[in-house]
């Protein structure tokens, strides 16, 4: 299966709980940036400009695990910045688990191999470890040499201990298929749990030239689908016929609300017009009609999956032939 059946009961629960109760609007995960501190300056990262003046701030603690609660979403991405780095991050990993949130540990690895003996593998965590290629061109991305083998190193080292371990693979403008071929092959011949892959997108703070327009990533993207079926891409079915613009699909904002030590970030993860207290200013006092793709340019070329995955999730028990679809893909 490409999730666990764990994970699938307890996102199928939640669906039927919300909509049971008419709940109009809910998240599906919630990205939990616990610091925005990191050891690394990669091309195309936004929050090294937009948080430059408050790097060395981190959520508490108490903080997470309140932000998980007020959500309810029973994913949880903890990211940043670098996790690893927030010297409190076993205590948030473990307070996660106790309230059985499945939990996305994002990390760059380069400290992931010696940091595994203060956690234990859980069905709830999975260890997300990002990497844009093999080692030339995702350390030239990174800035810094050595970075794709401290990575590499770190999965081998999780695996062997009994982790689940994913990765996450940024599409640029000049990414190569024949690479990134490469790097699925390899990762899966290190027992690699899964795949996720995305579009690059520019964060509004960030004018590196890296990214892909929509038009153009329509023609290459045509290529993941590809490899889609014959490896273990956690993207699913109906969110690669849209990068191939073969599926059009509106943006969910709040699908994946974001928050951090500033508060709830508004009204996406790559956009930032207000940040409100409490989860439930973010959600009464946006205004959700004014975003997406067609309405704030901004969101013009955006094809990002914390924006349009929980689209599908949403819409696929509208369609037999959808439900059918995400099945077969989730079971091949």
């Amino acid at each position: 299966m490409r999730s666990s059946l764990k994970q699938t009961y307890s996102l199928t629960k939640y669906l039927i709980k919300n909509r049971i109760t008419s709940v109009k609007r809910f998240p599906l995960v919630l990205m939990l940036e616990i610091t925005h501190n990191c050891n690394l300056t990669c091309d195309g990262c936004g929050r090294i400009q937009e948080f430059k003046e408050t790097m060395d701030r981190k959520m508490s603690v108490s903080e997470c695990m309140h932000a998980s609660e007020e959500c309810g979403a029973p994913v949880v991405s903890v990211t940043g910045g670098e996790p690893f780095l927030h010297p409190e991050l076993d205590k948030i990993v473990n307070g996660l688990i106790q309230r059985k949130r499945h939990i996305y540990l994002c990390t760059n690895g380069i400290t992931l191999g010696d940091s595994l003996g203060k956690y234990n593998p859980s069905p709830y965590l999975n260890l997300n470890v990002h990497l844009d290629g093999m080692a030339e061109t995702h350390d030239s991305i990174v800035g810094a040499k050595g970075i794709f083998k401290k990575a590499t190193d770190s999965i081998k080292k999780a695996k062997e201990l009994g982790y689940t371990v994913c990765t996450n693979t940024t599409i640029f403008k000049d990414t190569d298929p024949k690479e990134i071929e490469e790097l699925f092959a390899y990762l899966t011949g290190l027992g690699i749990d899964g795949l996720l892959v995305s579009p690059g997108f520019s964060f509004e703070d960030n004018s590196n030239d890296v990214f892909i327009q929509k038009e153009e990533f329509h023609r290459k993207f045509s290529f993941i689908y590809e490899l889609s079926k014959k490896y273990k891409t956690m993207n699913t079915p109906m969110y690669m016929k849209f990068l191939m613009g073969e599926r059009d699909l509106k943006c969910t904002p709040w699908g994946n609300p974001t928050r951090n030590y500033l508060g709830w970030k508004g009204p996406c993860y790559l956009i930032t017009d207000a940040y409100y207290k409490t989860f439930n200013e973010l959600m009464d006092n946006t205004d959700w009609d004014k975003y997406g793709t067609d309405k704030d340019p901004r969101c013009k070329h955006c094809m990002v999956h914390c924006g349009f995955e929980p689209t599908v999730v949403l819409e696929t028990g509208k369609s037999l032939k959808d439900i059918y679809e995400i099945a077969k893909w989730n079971f091949s």
